[in-house]
């Protein structure tokens, strides 16, 4: 066989990632905040985006995609003519303008203590000497947000060269302080220091505290009972009255780090018999292209770095709203796909959520499973039930006797359902449980209810067993 060199013309087709696409990829799994900072960071970089209040002409795109959101090709949006348009307008800059408002009491927000805060003003107005007051300052300054101190006290004696009996005798003092429980070093002495100021004087209470807290949660009561030497149900009691003291006593008081908002990507509001889904586009600021770059681009020579430097903005520029754009035409579809599988949990409340997979509003949407996992990362939907992360909605599930199916989350209120109503000296097995949703047309095994159960945070039957 004789072995030749030659030259040969062949298409074939590819998909590339390019900076554009890359970046379409990114703005689409970004939620409404982070988007609104990635603008900010853009507009930043890019002399040629500009911020317009209700500008006409971004109505006309909107409009345009919406009229052609069946259609996935590229030129859904004849951006060449939108440009062109807007370059024979008066070239005016527009600027962002803030409106100077008057000093008002409104505009001023009052700033909720922090847990240290609150510890520091008891101490400041407790009558103790300077050095207890310098070792408490230092005590406080190592409680955690849960109101436990993080350090020993040989330690703090250590560090501030003073003697470990005044540490103590500072610790204490602090203890006596709001919330009740506070500068404990564990939860055993969390409790008992609760059970001291509360004037709880139940007998046994503190040996039970001392000595059978790991017992207690398990539920191990006749051992209990075994070793106070009192009967299962004066066990019960106790544990009745340990569950109304809080092991946590500074969870209630604010933290600068833990405050966080929620802002849905759309709110779905239900007009007439039908489900609307509106895009919340008032965070993130509407992109236009700078009127006055504009008019110099058209007027420089082509050949020009400041020409190839604007064409290389303006050509950023006009991906950038095109991808935002298109991120919002895409979060509408997912959205509205999605309310309309979940239509009756809208309607009738979480028992009638239905299981739902990517691939089936992959497919109602026309895109790939990929693309609707980014589309609901980190997104959030304002519904008359409530405010739900996307990801809420795809849901596992179980086949029905009937065919039909029930999602994992309808199973789980179920569930909550038969416990509630169950006889509290005689719980439901988990069997018995799987038995009863069986009759209600529900095939589920004993294993799959306490998978369920436990996920939903409810014991099992032994632990909720009253005597």
């Amino acid at each position: 066989m004789q072995m030749n060199f030659g030259l040969k013309l062949s298409q074939t087709q590819k998909l590339v990632m390019t900076p554009e696409l890359r970046q379409a990829i990114t703005i689409l799994q970004l939620s409404t905040l982070e988007l609104d900072q990635y603008i900010e960071d853009q507009l930043l970089e890019n002399p040629l985006l500009d911020v317009g209040e209700d500008d006409p002409k971004v109505d006309e795109v909107e409009d345009k995609t919406e009229e052609k959101e069946d259609s996935n090709t590229d030129d859904s949006i004849d951006w060449d003519e939108y440009f062109q348009d807007e370059a024979n307008s008066t070239p005016i800059r527009v600027q962002r303008e803030q409106k100077e408002e008057g000093a008002g009491y409104e505009n001023f927000v009052s700033s909720t203590p922090t847990l240290q805060d609150h510890l520091m003003m008891q101490l400041h107005v407790s009558s103790v000497s300077k050095t207890i007051l310098k070792i408490g300052e230092f005590l406080i300054g190592n409680i955690d947000k849960n109101g436990y101190l993080s350090i020993t006290t040989k330690e703090v004696a250590k560090i501030l060269k003073v003697d470990e009996d005044e540490v103590e005798e500072a610790l204490k003092i602090i203890q006596t302080f709001d919330p009740a429980g506070v500068g404990a070093r564990n939860l055993t002495e969390c409790l008992l220091i609760q059970i001291d100021q509360r004037g709880i004087d139940a007998p046994k209470i503190k040996e039970l505290v001392i000595n059978h807290l790991t017992d207690l949660a398990e539920a191990r009561f006749s051992k209990i009972a075994e070793s106070l030497n009192i009967s299962v149900s004066e066990v019960q009691d106790l544990k009745d009255i340990l569950v109304t003291l809080d092991p946590k006593p500074g969870r209630n008081f604010a933290s600068l780090n833990d405050v966080c908002y929620i802002v849905p990507d759309a709110v779905v509001e239900k007009i007439g018999d039908e489900y609307l889904v509106i895009m919340n586009d008032t965070i993130s600021p509407r992109l236009s292209i700078n009127s006055y770059y504009r008019s110099l681009l058209s007027s420089e020579d082509k050949e020009s770095n400041i020409s190839k430097f604007l064409s290389s903005r303006l050509d950023s520029a006009m991906w950038l709203i095109k991808s935002i754009e298109q991120r919002r035409v895409t979060l509408h579809k997912v959205i509205q796909s999605i309310v309309e599988v979940q239509k009756d949990f809208l309607e009738n409340g979480l028992i009638y959520l239905k299981p739902l997979t990517m691939k089936e509003i992959a497919d109602k949407v026309g895109v790939h499973e990929s693309t609707v996992s980014r589309a609901i990362s980190g997104k959030y939907v304002q519904t008359p039930r409530g405010v739900f992360e996307l990801k809420f909605f795809f849901q596992s599930g179980l086949d029905n006797e009937n065919g039909t199916s029930t999602s994992s989350e309808s199973i789980k209120k179920m569930i909550q359902e038969i416990i509630d109503t169950e006889d509290p000296y005689n719980p439901l097995s988990d069997q018995k449980i799987a038995d009863i949703l069986k009759d209600k047309g529900i095939s589920i095994s004993r294993r799959t209810v306490s998978k369920y159960r436990e996920e939903a945070g409810i014991l099992s039957s032994a632990k909720r067993k009253r005597y």
